[in-house]
């Protein structure tokens, strides 16, 4: 079906997810349990999940007895390639629970500009679903390099949602809705619905994370958004903690309506490639 509104989510056919780093590591490990108990819900109704998961570097820094993210990209590499590890372990133990099996795909952005790699991870992808797995979906951080690659996991995910013909996407944050301006100034206000084409610049989105491990923000969640929404895919930005009323169609966080005109479930708008990260 196709989702237009945020209240069709509970009978959605597929929906992406996408969780962040801030969400699920350090003291927010925790919430991979709630966060597996939703999408476990969602799958008994019937709805094919994707989860489009960060945290592969945040999770490995307390093992490699690291204070923060590193800027080196060997180091990166090495600690997405621990932390890869464990977030899988983490996800796979919650998701006994309810007898699912977690599948991993690690994608570049070079995977999903070859045309054979694109056609390979949707096969693989949709056989996952076919065969009532959850792929759990993060960029290769071991072989990506600062000049290739996707910049952050909410471009990732809005692709991913284009790719595999999803009819919603959800991006879970650290804050309910997406707001007019930074959530600290006073003169903010929650933003509930963006329809297609609407214009955006009167907004300041803010782009600096507020911790150590994430590489995203309220821009770049804007941003993929708008982008998924031009394939055709609804699209709800909200809390993480809020997963599963979002999964079951509250009228909670901010509603980016789709393209009803889109044709096609590949995203044609702008490079996949990000701009180097300086």
């Amino acid at each position: 079906m196709t989702v237009t509104e945020r209240g069709q989510l509970a009978s959605a056919r597929r929906v992406v997810v996408k969780i962040g780093s801030s969400s699920i590591s350090g003291d927010g490990a925790a919430r991979i349990d709630a966060l597996v108990e939703a999408l476990a819900e969602a799958h008994a109704r019937g709805t094919e999940v994707v989860l489009v998961s960060s945290g592969a570097i945040a999770t490995a820094l307390p093992f490699l007895d690291l204070d923060g993210r590193p800027d080196d990209l060997a180091t990166q590499q090495a600690a997405a390639a621990v932390g890869q590890n464990v977030l899988m372990w983490r996800y796979q133990t919650s998701l006994d629970r309810f007898h699912l099996l977690a599948g991993q795909v690690l994608l570049t952005a070079g995977d999903l500009e070859n045309p054979t790699h694109r056609s390979n991870a949707r096969r693989a992808m949709e056989r996952l679903l076919g065969l009532r797995i959850l792929p759990i979906v993060n960029e290769n951080d071991t072989v990506a390099t600062h000049e290739i690659r996707f910049g952050d996991n909410d471009r990732l995910a809005a692709l991913v949602a284009g790719l595999i013909g999803a009819d919603a996407l959800v991006l879970l944050s650290d804050i309910e809705s997406l707001y007019t301006r930074p959530p600290g100034d006073p003169q903010a206000r929650p933003i509930d619905r963006v329809e297609f084409g609407d214009d955006l610049s009167g907004y300041t989105f803010g782009s600096v994370v507020v911790n150590s491990v994430g590489t995203g923000g309220a821009a770049t969640k804007a941003s993929a958004a708008r982008l998924a929404a031009d394939s055709g895919v609804g699209v709800l930005v909200t809390s993480a903690d809020l997963v599963s009323q979002a999964l079951s169609g509250a009228e909670i966080g901010t509603w980016f309506a789709p393209n009803p005109d889109s044709t096609g479930r590949w995203p044609q708008t702008g490079p996949i490639r990000s701009r180097p990260r300086g």
